[in-house]
């Protein structure tokens, strides 16, 4: 694992070699941004560079509720609250609704939105997720009605699946039905002009849609948010969870705000990428990939080598423990030309060609 004194762009430069950098999950590349850097240098001029004390003091910045707003209009969402990370935003939520109902996890439901340090074995389980939901509607059919939290991801950013959320059409109308989903990779990529799942979930009425994400991936801004009804908001608005955390950085709000035809173009460029790249590698049997989706999964682990000798780094690690077998992914982005992907493209049809020898 190479040790950097630089944060990479579309290349980084190691032992004296620069890379094709393919990994990580700032989709947008924001981090490296020029026009997204000028944004955050007027917050910076305006808001300095941190604000550690309580959003629950005698001073208000009124960024935050600006935000706040700009991210409820974007999302569809009633109501939206900002916190200083995804993982917070995630445990927020369900610490909240400790005590909403019996949990029930999706498989591979990230640990930001564990109750529990570990959950129900159902958030390991081996079953795919359609499986998974069909299981669940009939458990929730044939039980007496009790109320209900049900947390997932809404996609699975590691083997690259987008869920089919139909299901949650289904669910039961005659108990108190918690939905909470984890639209970290999503937010800012998937959904109408990026908006993410929230607009694309429709859940009967009654049912309460939480959905939270970080900011920090796709949005390039370090924070997390979490979108609901106004009630909800309130509730966590209110709560010493909430109070005695500190807030985003607010000049990164305050980019974030102003930046939309920033990543307008940016996910424009990354669709552009996307589609290159898997029209040139959709028939090597190499990949599991999503529609525009930036992410494309191989069980082949012997491709990051190849392609690092040939100078491109992808993702390859174990996860979710050191223990755990590796997760092997091209992951592209938004700072990517053109020749960038044809360059990927053709190393990755070489691996391919030497695989069928």
């Amino acid at each position: 694992m190479p040790d950097l004194d630089h944060l990479p762009g579309r290349t980084l430069l190691l032992d004296g070699r620069q890379y094709l950098y393919c990994s990580g999950t700032g989709y947008l590349g924001m981090a490296r941004n020029p026009a997204f850097a000028a944004l955050l240098a007027e917050g910076l001029a305006r808001y300095g560079s941190n604000y550690g004390a309580s959003r629950h003091g005698n001073l208000r910045l009124r960024v935050y509720e600006e935000a706040e707003q700009h991210l409820a209009a974007y999302t569809g969402a009633e109501a939206a609250l900002t916190v200083s990370s995804g993982y917070l935003a995630g445990q927020m939520a369900v610490r909240s609704l400790a005590s909403a109902g019996r949990f029930e996890y999706a498989p591979g439901t990230h640990p930001a939105a564990w109750l529990a340090d570990q959950p129900t074995a159902a958030a390991a389980s081996p079953l795919p997720y359609s499986a998974w939901a069909a299981d669940l509607l009939r458990r929730l059919r044939a039980e007496l009605p009790a109320p209900v939290v049900i947390v997932t991801n809404s996609l699975d950013p590691l083997r690259v699946e987008r869920y089919d959320f139909g299901w949650v059409r289904q669910l039961p109308t005659d108990r108190p039905v918690t939905l909470l989903v984890d639209d970290s990779h999503g937010f800012g990529v998937t959904g109408p002009d990026g908006a993410g799942i929230f607009a694309e979930l429709s859940v009967p009425r009654g049912v309460r849609l939480v959905v939270v994400s970080s900011l920090a991936k796709a949005a390039g801004v370090p924070g997390g948010v979490v979108l609901s009804d106004a009630t909800f908001i309130g509730q966590l608005r209110g709560s010493a969870f909430f109070g005695a955390s500190s807030p985003v950085v607010p000049a990164y709000l305050y980019a974030l705000v102003r930046a939309t035809e920033v990543y307008r173009q940016a996910r424009a460029q990354l669709r552009r990428n996307v589609r290159q790249f898997h029209a040139a590698t959709s028939g090597l049997a190499l990949f599991q990939s999503a529609p525009d989706f930036p992410v494309f999964y191989t069980p082949y682990t012997a491709l990051c080598e190849f392609l690092y000798a040939r100078g491109v780094l992808i993702s390859s690690f174990p996860y979710p423990t050191p223990s755990s077998a590796h997760i092997t992914r091209v992951v592209l982005s938004a700072l990517h030309t053109a020749d960038d992907v044809a360059r990927v493209a053709a190393r990755c049809r070489e691996f391919a060609w030497q695989l069928r020898q």
